[in-house]
């Protein structure tokens, strides 16, 4: 089939019609070529010829396999040592990417907690929250028991009205207000909000000393004495409220006694 198309062809170039070629006997029939040349193409578009064609989606990849073979022969060439220079450039900054989500873990969403809450299911309590945390540390679970953990602080001071039952708060949130309640762990609290914040929004990985530096916060809190509102400016007036009281025999101003 291709020889023939080729032969037809060549003979529609020169002016000849494709039947004197089959036709035995006389002489050829000459054709004018404008003519002949129209009467190629209309052969040469009939179908049983483009059978073996590649199809469009082949093309577009034929395409872009060029233009890429192109680009990167481009880079070969201007890159030093051709070909070997241009993989180990290659290569050295997928090193780097890889050295750099391993350092600095993935990129944060949005600022800490930003539209995430503390508890993401019903309501439990802080006994429930810590037998989940030391299940998931008995595993080395980390993450999962850091955060359990951190949720186990939360609703207990919220058991015990340092902190009011609020849907929706977030670590960060409950550690502020926690702090102005317990001002001696306002810090640990803070710290232990910002890595329950790493964990679930950043999705960075701890280890078993993060979890039990909460851990050690959440028994720590429950044996401190909270500040009470009002409590510092009691103990700060109970010495001038003694003076000058009757019967207690303190001097007076002008140096007499009560």
């Amino acid at each position: 089939m291709p020889g023939d198309v080729a032969t037809a062809a060549s003979a529609m170039a020169v002016g000849l019609h494709p039947a004197a070629l089959t036709e035995g006997g006389g002489p050829p029939v000459t054709t004018p070529r404008v003519p002949a040349r129209e009467a190629a193409e209309r052969e040469l578009s009939k179908g049983e010829y483009h059978t073996n064609e590649p199809g469009l989606l082949n093309r577009i990849l034929d395409w872009l396999w060029d233009h890429i073979s192109s680009l990167l022969n481009s880079a070969a060439q201007a890159s030093p040592g051709g070909w070997v220079g241009l993989t180990v450039i290659v290569l050295l900054l997928v090193l780097l990417a890889v050295a750099l989500r391993l350092r600095l873990g993935a990129l944060r969403p949005g600022p800490a907690s930003e539209g995430g809450t503390l508890f993401d299911k019903g309501p439990r309590s802080a006994a429930q929250h810590r037998a989940a945390a030391e299940t998931h540390a008995s595993a080395a679970r980390w993450n999962q028991a850091l955060q359990e953990r951190m949720r186990a602080i939360v609703r207990s001071l919220e058991e015990r009205a340092l902190l009011d039952h609020r849907p929706g708060r977030t670590a960060d949130e409950a550690a502020v207000e926690a702090g102005k309640a317990l001002p001696a762990h306002a810090e640990e609290l803070r710290s232990a909000a910002r890595a329950f914040d790493e964990v679930t929004y950043a999705n960075r990985d701890v280890d078993s000393s993060a979890y039990g530096a909460v851990r050690e916060l959440d028994s720590a809190l429950q044996r401190a004495e909270p500040l009470l509102p009002g409590a510092g400016q009691e103990r700060a007036a109970g010495p001038l409220a003694t003076q000058g009281a009757p019967g207690t025999g303190t001097s007076t101003p002008d140096g007499g006694s009560s």
